[in-house]
């Protein structure tokens, strides 16, 4: 598992990566980030990864985020594999591939599996994913199997959660989706979600946990309250003006 947790700061990339030299921080700037490590260059599943975040840039681009693959080879092995995910997939990646061959960076981040090793002998890198704030933060961590590919629809489903729940007080419930309910933030009283979304601007799903036993419901237990997606109402005001 990860040593780096959420909450964390993810520490800077400088090395190399197919295009020369590279350094992490400067390449994201303000933006958002997803770094996903591979477990080596030439693997099949990781072919088909990186031809569909190749394919879906411009959806990340979309929401200032910033891509970066990352491998336990060199730069000049990241070139002549980007040559074989083009032919297989049909799409070149643009985005930085950062080279470890040292595998210093994965022994800092703590993503080596002990567990799965190379023709040397040598532990390879988990199917790591890191979602980073603009302040370089872990907000997300997930992590596959070698066996398992990723799923970037869920990749972005959780970067549009969490972008949007850094500027609303509101959580996303399961199966969440952009312009879909979301849910008041637990620790908002309903005074204070009235103040935020307005007295009709959300919704007391009633919880029997929450009726009295005369059969009236406490407004100051609701804890199950829901409202409509903040941001498709910003979006709506700006297409306005």
């Amino acid at each position: 598992m990860p040593t780096l947790g959420l909450g964390e700061t993810f520490p800077n990339l400088v090395g190399e990566c197919q295009d020369g030299d590279f350094d992490l921080y400067e390449y994201l700037g303000d933006s958002w980030g997803v770094i996903f490590m591979h477990p080596a260059d030439f693997t099949p599943v990781c072919t088909t990864e990186l031809g569909a975040a190749a394919q879906r840039e411009e959806e990340f681009n979309l929401r200032g985020v910033k891509l970066c693959g990352f491998s336990c080879n060199d730069a000049s092995t990241h070139k002549d594999w980007i040559t074989d995910i083009k032919a297989v997939t049909g799409h070149y990646v643009n985005f930085p591939l950062f080279a470890d061959p040292t595998r210093s960076h994965a022994v800092q981040i703590g993503v080596l599996d002990p567990s799965l090793k190379d023709d040397k002998g040598l532990p390879m890198t988990l199917r790591a994913l890191f979602i980073l704030s603009p302040d370089r933060v872990v907000k997300a961590a997930i992590i596959y199997p070698a066996s398992t590919g990723r799923n970037f629809d869920e990749v972005l489903r959780c970067l549009d959660s969490l972008q949007l729940t850094a500027k609303h007080k509101v959580a996303t419930p399961v199966d969440w989706t952009r312009g879909h309910d979301c849910i008041v933030d637990f620790s908002l009283s309903d005074a204070d979600a009235e103040r935020i979304f307005g007295k009709d601007g959300f919704t007391v799903i009633p919880c029997p946990s929450e009726q009295n036993g005369k059969g009236a419901w406490l407004p100051e237990k609701h804890y199950i309250r829901t409202t409509t997606d903040p941001s498709v109402k910003t979006d709506s005001m700006c297409a306005c003006q």
